[in-house]
């Protein structure tokens, strides 16, 4: 136990004063010494030992009556390491531009709210703690310590499984861990939210993996890095919250992963910046499965990375031209709505002139061939109540797979979409029928055939011939009546049969489509 003798003075000040609750200030006042970049060179007079913390918020010294008892203290030096793990503290703790010699261990505690303002800490540890109230980190810069013999993985803030029944504040925050894990928070029940805006930087990974926020989470205008190396600078696998707001000049080095989240409200990205892996490998973004109401991917400049949109399901969203790189992943993707972005101004895509074109090279941005991600714009055109260019997606469709055959079924392929256009647009039927009728009037006017039975039958008419030829159901008495002794004659008879069935199958194909607005 402490004894008041063995006190410190400025630690007999902060004990005095936190039965009250009265903050403790130790700034001397000179703007070159109060800098907390500084706080290494503070001396005995700026100095409190971490354990006379400990002791206080334990209950060494008892509130007054009247007052509540809280821990106030600005521009200190914190000796030793804050060990609070497990602790049951009953009083809110404050710190504002100190200077921490080790890290501050919280976790599996219970307390009050925490707030450590402007500071700089050599590591937060809170896992598994139980905060009622809010953790403010706001402007503080917190740095990875040393790996212990027991974690290979050194974390600069672990909020692995905890609980805060407010907001996690980080605004303006810089917490660096270049190669290991910057936030580390799977797990984390954030009922307020976690706020990461101001300027806030991370230099390593920031996971929140399983996460619930039912607050959401705001990194407007955040910056997350992965300073030499690659992998992912934000981690959200599986994770629940109201909202993901990535806009404001957001910028990420590395990828944002949102793989399995479910966003009851928006998630924006709308001016932010999505570098990818600095070593190029991997994607941008990547939200396989991903849930999302509203879904705004209105970028600054194009991702340098493929962008991962596969199984996801959105109902509204909202793109520009940097919205899509090169590569685009969206077999699977599911959409209700698209609005673009032009000039500040969103309207719908649907019914703008080159919108299927732009829309189709946009899935032709997918590696290989899929066919949803067609069938899911052509539904979308439909429910629109654009049906012509449903049928342009879908006609499109087919000349993308045609790619993906064999060489005879290509052949074959080709020559139904130049005759018919697989049956989307019927009335090429229509006109390859006119100009067989034409080609074969003209070539039978040119010569006698012979008649079957001499003296029976229709005088010979090569329009009607050409006709009775083309159409492959019923007849018109002139092709059974009528035979040709010229072998040229007799094989375009033949092949304007052939052309009969299968011209006549596709306008019926078509029309039958047509009917039921495909």
């Amino acid at each position: 136990m402490l004894s008041y003798d063995e006190l410190t003075s400025p630690e007999r000040a902060l004990w005095d004063a936190f039965p009250e609750g009265r903050r403790v200030d130790l700034r001397t006042g000179v703007l070159g010494e109060d800098h907390v970049q500084e706080g290494g060179q503070w001396g005995p007079e700026r100095t409190v030992r971490a354990s006379v913390l400990v002791a206080l918020l334990q209950g060494a010294n008892a509130a007054e009556s009247g007052a509540v008892a809280c821990l106030r203290v600005v521009g200190a030096r914190i000796s030793g390491r804050l060990n609070l793990a497990g602790a049951q503290i009953a009083h809110a703790l404050r710190l504002e531009d100190c200077w921490f010699d080790e890290g501050v261990d919280l976790s599996e505690a219970s307390t009050k709210s925490i707030a450590i303002v402007g500071s700089r800490v050599p590591g937060v540890e809170a896992g598994l703690s139980h905060v009622e109230g809010r953790l403010v980190l706001r402007r503080s810069r917190l740095e990875s310590g040393a790996a212990s013999p027991l974690h290979r993985r050194v974390t600069a803030l672990s909020l692995i499984n905890a609980h805060v029944s407010g907001a996690v504040v980080l605004n303006g925050a810089e917490i660096t861990a270049p190669e290991e894990w910057a936030v580390s928070a799977g797990g984390l029940v954030a009922e307020g939210g976690v706020y990461c805006k101001d300027g806030f930087v991370a230099r390593g990974e920031v996971r929140l993996m399983g996460a619930q926020l039912p607050g959401g989470l705001h990194m407007q205008g955040a910056r997350l890095e992965r300073p030499g190396c690659s992998g992912t600078a934000l981690r959200m696998d599986n994770a629940v919250a109201s909202t993901l707001d990535f806009s404001g000049g957001f910028s990420a080095s590395g990828t944002v992963r949102l793989r399995g989240a479910r966003i009851s409200g928006s998630l924006t990205l709308a001016g932010a910046v999505l570098n990818g892996p600095p070593d190029g490998h991997g994607p941008a973004l990547e939200a396989v499965l991903m849930q999302a109401v509203d879904f705004d991917l209105t970028l600054a400049r194009p991702p340098s990375g493929i962008v991962d949109l596969r199984g996801a399901q959105v109902s509204y969203l909202h793109d520009n031209h940097h919205s899509w790189p090169a590569v685009v992943e969206l077999d699977g993707f599911v959409y209700g709505s698209i609005k673009e972005d032009e000039a500040g101004e969103r309207r719908e895509a649907a019914g703008r002139r080159d919108s299927v074109v732009r829309r189709v090279a946009w899935i032709r941005r997918s590696p290989g061939y899929s066919p949803q991600p067609y069938e899911q714009l052509a539904a979308w055109y439909r429910k629109a109540g654009h049906d012509d260019d449903a049928r342009r997606v879908l006609l499109a469709k087919q000349r993308h797979r045609r790619r993906a055959l064999p060489p005879a079924a290509r052949v074959w392929g080709r020559l139904l979409d130049v005759t018919v256009g697989y049956g989307y647009r019927p009335w090429l039927a229509g006109v390859w029928l006119l100009v067989l009728i034409l080609v074969g009037t003209l070539s039978f006017s040119t010569a006698s055939p012979h008649p079957v039975k001499q003296g029976e039958g229709a005088p010979f008419q090569p329009l009607v011939y050409t006709l009775d030829l083309l159409i492959p159901i019923g007849g018109l008495g002139q092709r059974t009546a009528w035979y040709w002794s010229a072998d040229s004659l007799q094989w375009l008879s033949y092949l304007l049969i052939a052309f009969g069935w299968v011209l006549t199958t596709a306008v019926i194909a078509g029309v039958t489509r047509t009917l039921q607005k495909n």
